[in-house]
This record gives C-alpha cells, structure tokens and sequence, in this order.
C-alpha cells in the first residue's frame, strides 16, 4: 500500500502515528448500493422503515413499501431513456420522494446528484455545467439550472413508485454511484464522486459511532434532502434493518423522541443548543444516547445535555470526501477533549509538511490511504474525477493530533488555524474558553485583516446585548495565553451557517475585511 514503517509503525521503540486496525473485508461482487441498503429490509418486510413524525401522528412506511417504491422509480427512470452511467439531478424538497428517487437512480445504475433548494439558480446552473445531468428531479419551487436537460416535475416522480420493479443493475463495487458536493469550505463547492462501495464502509460507523442494531430507532433532525440526514439518518439505519425517525420541520423535538420511543438521537450541535435554551430537564426513557458531526461540539453543550438527560453525545470527524472515520463511541468514549479513536477498518496517518507520518504526540495534517472504501474516487474534473493525493495519502485538512494509544485529538481545520506573532492557534480552543461566558450564546474566532500586512484573532459573538470589550478582553486573559486572546469583538445577531448547520468561519472573515474596506474609521 505504499506504507514503509517497519514493526508496524514503530521505530526505535517510537510510534508514529500510524494507525494499526485490520482492514476490512471488500464488498461482494457484483454489487448496488441500493439493493444493499435494503437488503435486510427484504428479509423483515412488514417492519417498518420509516416514519415521518408530525404533532398529529406519524406516516408510516413498511420495508416492503419502501422497496417497492424504490424499484418502481427505477423502472420509470429507465423508461424515460436513460442508461446506466447518466446524471440525475435532484431539485426535491424535504420529503420522502428525495431519498426514494436517489435509491430509485442508485438501483437503476444512474448516477444521483442531491442538492440543497436553497441554492440560487446561478448556483445550481453552475452545477449543472459541471455534471452534465441526464435528468433534472425538480420540485415545487427550487430554483432549476439554465440548462438543456429534460426536467421532469414531482408529481410525475411520485407516480413512478408504483410501477413493477426493476431489476437490480449489478456492476463492480469502484464504478460511480453518486456525486455530492463539499460545503465549499475549502472555496467555490466541488463535486465528490462517490462509488458504490462507499456505504460498504459505512459499516464501520455501526460499532466505531453509533452503537447501532436492528431493534434501534434513530432519529435524525435534519431534513431528507440533506446529505447527513441521508446516511446517518437513512441509508445506515435501513441498512441494518433499523427504523428510521425523521421529523417534520418544527417538530418540538424532545417531545418527538420521547413518543415514538427512539434510542438513538443524531444532530448538529446548534440543534442540541436550541434544545437545551430553556434549561429545562428532558425525559427521554428510550434514548441510549446521542450523536454529533458537522462541526465541534462545545464542552458546554455535551455538559448540559447530560444534565438534562442524563445521557451521552458521542462525537464523529468527517468530510464529504470521505465521510466520518473518526468517532467515539458507547464502545469506546473519548477521553475529555479528545475527537475519538480512528473507526476500525480505517488507515489514517497524521503527516508533516513533507507527507511523511509524525511521531505519536506531534501535531500534524490528519489523512486517509487511498485504499480506504469509503474515500471518494475523485473530483469531478473535465467529465472524469481525479483524486489529489500526497504519495498514497488524501489530505483531509484537518490538524490532530494521535496520542500514543491511538487517541486522535483534533486542532482545527487547516484553512481555519489563525496565526497569532508566530504561533499557531486552533479557534476551536478560543471560541471553547468565550463559550463558559453566561452572557455569550455562540461565538466564532478567524484571523482578520486590520489594515495592510496586520492581522489580528477576532471573535464574533452573539448575546442578548453588547457586552463591554474591557469584560471580555479581562475573561479571555484569565483563560487564555495573551498570543490566543481575541483582539477584536464584534457583537452579532446571529452567525453564519450553511444550509447544513455547519459554522462558516470564511463568511465572517470576508464579511468583516469587506466592511473595514469600505469603513476604514
């Protein structure tokens, strides 16, 4: 695998941080990923897979409902003319539809596009040249791209679920299944192509993260065109023959979760925030726990939900490009401060400026071998994807840290690291220390330009009222190194955040230098 660290990453009795879990075995051959998805569905069809949640009730859908629908849309899809290999482009809103359609495309052997609405239509064009779809799903009122595809209404879509099912389209597990795009963390969005074989790695989720069996209920609170929302809170559940929760929006969700008896809870931390706002407790009898990705979660804010529930949050570092691969876990915790422990199965390497690992303990750039199943084929360039790789390894941007037992600490991202006189500073620590402020709700730290050549730690911060910089700059310096205190506060009414909760430290920093540009006093 192009990995030379004799002694299994040790040397000289020292280890880098290299991870050493068993790889895992590949997925069967031929393979589909739907077909996957629902294969242990298939054997329990009367159990249900799905319910949609409303203060009146709850929409049930049996698996044996759910693949029907799903092959029934592959039927329509194909009789449509379109052949394996071509683009669907998905424009549908919060509803059952999206997910049925992107499974329906999947087991057709199309290649789905899922996408935000609340994209512009200058976004969604600019998509659109970069896929070259086939098809266009389009819902009511997403805006649709200027483009020659076909487009073909909801309304239509839904009717396909109730033609005769098509067959499995059986293929190598390395051919392209679906393409999502990045959160443009990293500049303009990117398409990620993904294979089919990535839900095959998802696997490792099951034990490394969730804790998830076949009598589980998880309730994810994002909505089913949001990509979180379709593997964690969809594809994973289903695939292990679990029940899915997903509520309407603006659902209260403490109360959803305590009637229809779920034992998983998985969401963003601004969702656990708004939760937890009144400060009340929540009796929820059924749940086991709960999850987290897209971003940190605050100490703050895992402190209070315990308290309120009495339950535990375990954590999950991932990217589009390749999902989660690091996780705690009711298996395994993470000690305190920590993002959790490589998920088993996963080849993942902290690496210096030159892509060679560091020792255990160093900080350094988080990456995953190329031989990972989960880890996209490649980004969509000029009609083929292409994966950047340093040697053997896809830099994930995020800086860590592998302790010596195998312990992964997360320091921030790579694009987000503010430079303060020299010395490197992690905004996740800065924004954690403001965060045990009463008066301050949220906040976000990035590095701004003050005038030419000077830059400064700023901090963004919401609260009821401005508060006085002299209290804020006294708080910082007991708890912070004066190179990591803030010099800058800026009392906001709120903070920018993408469609997926995801903070967008980018936004600010542009927002903020283009005001001083034009208001220099």
């Amino acid at each position: 695998m192009g990995l030379q660290l004799a002694g299994g990453g040790r040397s000289s009795g020292r280890m880098f941080a290299v991870t050493e879990t068993p790889r895992p075995n590949p997925p069967p051959m031929p393979f589909n990923m739907a077909r996957y998805v629902l294969a242990a569905g298939h054997a329990t069809p009367d159990k249900i897979a799905l319910q949609v949640l409303r203060a009146s009730g709850a929409e049930r859908w049996s698996y044996a409902r759910l693949i029907a629908a799903v092959r029934g849309t592959a039927t329509g899809l194909l009789r449509l003319g379109l052949v394996p290999g071509d683009r669907v482009l998905l424009r549908l809103g919060n509803s059952v539809d999206f997910p049925v359609a992107y499974l329906g495309a999947i087991a057709a052997g199309l290649v789905p596009v899922p996408t935000s609405t609340q994209l512009t239509g200058p976004e969604i064009t600019r998509i659109a040249q970069d896929i070259a779809p086939a098809l266009v799903l389009a819902g009511d009122g997403a805006a649709l791209p200027d483009h020659p595809a076909p487009v073909l209404a909801q309304a239509a879509l839904h009717a396909m679920q109730d033609l005769a099912p098509a067959e499995w389209h059986m293929g190598s597990p390395d051919r392209a299944g679906y393409i999502i795009y990045t959160s443009g963390s990293g500049g303009r969005p990117r398409a990620v192509v993904h294979a089919h074989r990535a839900i095959w790695a998802r696997r490792m989720m099951w034990d490394g993260w969730y804790g998830l069996g076949p009598d589980d209920r998880m309730l994810h609170a994002g909505a089913f065109n949001w990509t979180y929302t379709l593997g964690t809170g969809l594809m994973d559940p289903w695939a292990i023959g679990a029940t899915a929760l997903i509520p309407e929006p603006g659902a209260p969700l403490a109360l959803m979760l305590k009637r229809f008896d779920a034992t998983i809870f998985a969401a963003v931390p601004g969702v656990y925030r708004q939760m937890l706002k009144d400060g009340r407790k929540l009796d929820l009898p059924r749940l086991r726990h709960g999850l987290s990705a897209g971003e940190k979660l605050p100490d703050a804010t895992r402190a209070a939900w315990h308290a309120a529930t009495g339950r535990e949050i375990y954590e999950a570092l991932g990217m589009s490009e390749c999902s989660t691969y690091v996780s705690a876990s009711p298996a395994r915790p993470a000690p305190p401060g920590a993002a959790g422990y490589p998920q088993e199965g996963r080849l993942l390497a902290v690496l210096d400026e030159a892509g060679q690992p560091v020792l255990r303990g160093a900080e350094g750039m988080l990456a995953i071998h190329r031989s990972d199943p989960g880890l996209m084929l490649g980004y969509l360039d000029g009609g083929a994807p292409v994966l950047p790789l340093q040697g053997d390894w896809f830099l994930t941007g995020d800086r860590a840290q592998m302790a010596q037992d195998g312990t992964l600490f997360y320091v921030g991202r790579n694009d987000d690291m503010m430079n303060a006189g020299g010395f490197r500073v992690s905004p996740l620590e800065v924004e954690r220390a403001l965060l045990e402020h009463p008066a301050i709700q949220d906040v976000a730290c990035t590095e701004v330009t003050v005038r030419e050549g000077v830059s400064v730690i700023a901090a963004f911060y919401t609260a009821p009222s401005p508060l006085p910089e002299a209290e804020l700059t006294d708080y910082a310096a007991a708890r912070l190194a004066r190179y990591k205190q803030p010099r800058l506060y800026c009392h906001m009414d709120s903070l920018p955040r993408g469609a997926n909760g995801k903070l967008s430290r980018r936004a600010l920093r542009a927002a903020y230098e283009e005001r001083a540009t034009h208001d220099p006093a």
